[in-house]
């Protein structure tokens, strides 16, 4: 069982996948890359090369209509060559430019595009002849030996084919003007060059599927890889329960801080306590800033105590909003005017100045029956 576990059963994570391309591994075929600039340079040369050749006669002609007293010019020769490199290089550029973006483009049709430093970094074990030949005598090698052999057999099948089939028209080029011949032989040359280079495409159609797989056996995990990073990602029992005492920590330091500036903190003697804030001008109901049991409600009365907020004793109310109010929102209408009754008194008491330092005793204010919590 432990073997097995070891296997890389486990299709590849977002991460690993991302940890992958971050290193610069990601599927490419080089047969569809070298099929798709094949074909499109030909293609591209079809397409362009009566213009090419008619710019090419252009040139040779006026390098032959040179008069006599230019070739005594020393500055004419230069001018010459200028012109015609001009011109040469107006005629490629189409062709220049579709060869790069082919070049560009082809690659990142599986994998997409991808930039990794760290693939660009010079690595010792490359330079590892033991490595090397492990590389060679993989399987991997094996597969690339054998791609290469099939690639050249049927290349040389689909020629041999293509050339028997147009040697008629080959051999009856003799008979024809030179000027027609000329054009023929270029049109036959420019079939026989797509049907030669057509098996390209059969053999990166073969390939694509095969390196997608390749890559994906590649990135593999095992089960405890998996598990692992798991644990890395949603974080380790021991780091989440640390976080999570900081965060209860931060949270109660928030609401003792607001303790203070509370109107009333009720309380069920010894194990609940509640602080409650209302403003008439800018609240429409009483807020809720601090809730605690036993040693929290303790803190919190005692804070309350020591900042000169009133304490009012009432079990019930105060159990009531403990259970059914949220930290900072308002507490539930049903208890309106239960707290209204406790603020209105205190508020009283305030006003004339008869607030007691001890806690103030109200348990018969009105909680309603479905918020009890005796």
């Amino acid at each position: 069982m432990a073997e097995q576990g070891q296997e890389r059963t486990e299709e590849a994570t977002p991460r690993r996948q991302q940890q992958a391309r971050e290193k610069g591994q990601v599927p490419r075929s080089r047969e569809l890359t070298t099929a798709l600039l094949t074909l499109g340079g030909g293609a591209a040369l079809i397409a362009l090369g009566p213009s090419i050749i008619e710019a090419l006669l252009g040139l040779m002609r006026a390098g032959f209509a040179q008069e006599l007293r230019d070739a005594f010019d020393p500055t004419r020769p230069a001018q010459a060559f200028g012109h015609a490199l001009w011109v040469m290089l107006k005629l490629l550029a189409p062709f220049l430019l579709l060869m790069w973006g082919l070049a560009v483009v082809t690659p990142a049709l599986i994998g997409g595009w991808n930039f990794s430093t760290e693939a660009m970094g010079f690595k010792w074990d490359r330079l590892d002849p033991l490595a090397g030949l492990k590389r060679v005598v993989s399987v991997r090698g094996l597969v690339e030996l054998l791609k290469a052999l099939a690639k050249f057999a049927l290349v040389a099948l689909v020629a041999v084919v293509a050339l028997q089939h147009a040697e008629p028209e080959l051999l009856g080029l003799s008979a024809e003007p030179l000027p027609r011949a000329i054009a023929h032989t270029g049109a036959t040359l420019a079939d026989l060059y797509l049907w030669i280079a057509a098996p390209l495409l059969l053999i990166a159609a073969i390939d694509v599927p095969y390196q997608l797989w390749q890559n994906a056996k590649e990135l593999k995990m095992t089960l405890q890889e998996v598990k692992d990073e798991m644990k890395d990602t949603e974080g380790r029992p021991e780091i989440k329960g640390k976080l999570r005492r900081l965060q209860m920590e931060f949270a109660q330091r928030r609401m003792m801080d607001k303790v203070p500036t509370a109107d009333v903190v009720i309380i069920n003697p010894t194990h609940y306590a509640v602080a409650l804030k209302y403003d008439g001008l800018r609240m429409s109901a009483p807020l809720l800033v601090a809730a605690g049991l036993d040693e929290v409600a303790l803190r919190i009365r005692a804070l309350a105590a020591s900042h000169g907020v009133p304490l009012v004793e009432s079990p019930l109310l105060a159990r009531a909003i403990y259970y059914n109010a949220r930290l900072d929102r308002a507490i539930p209408t049903a208890l309106y005017t239960a707290v209204a009754q406790v603020l209105a008194y205190v508020f009283q008491l305030r006003a004339e100045r008869a607030l007691p330092l001890t806690p103030i005793g109200m348990p018969e204010v009105p909680v309603p029956p479905e918020l009890r919590t005796e």
